[in-house]
């Protein structure tokens, strides 16, 4: 088993940055594909952006690109998403996912993923 637990959500405003972490325990071996989602009230999970292999190759929403940085320390067993110029349509609970293995096509998809944290709120006003 996987436990994911995200931490660093806040309330901030438009423009503002954040860093959110996602800490891994247990059977790290089966977090090959990590990823983060966000989910606003009344909408569905959505994709923000994956890290596969490990940390060795990135993937992110195109709304997000250029602003949002997803990075992994497997030394300390610690997933990231460095969100910059944040807006306030990203408001939501951000969370964690880990799956092991790669499934090309359907990374962003969360019924592609096994694993998933309690997640973290963010509120970014205006």
């Amino acid at each position: 088993q996987v436990q994911l637990v995200e931490s660093g959500g806040g309330l901030v405003q438009a423009g503002d940055s954040l860093r959110l972490s996602c800490a891994v325990s247990g059977r790290t071996s089966s977090t090959h594909t990590m990823a983060w989602f966000r989910q606003a009230p009344g909408k569905e999970r959505e994709f923000v952006a994956a890290s596969r292999g490990f940390g060795a190759n990135s993937y992110y929403a195109d709304s997000v690109k250029g602003r949002f940085t997803i990075s992994r320390d497997n030394a300390k067993d610690t997933l990231y998403l460095q969100m910059n110029s944040l807006k306030t349509g990203e408001t939501g609970v951000y969370y964690c996912a880990a799956c092991p293995r790669w499934n090309s096509g359907r990374y962003s998809e969360p019924r592609s993923y096994d694993y998933w944290g309690q997640g973290t709120q963010v509120t970014v006003s205006s």
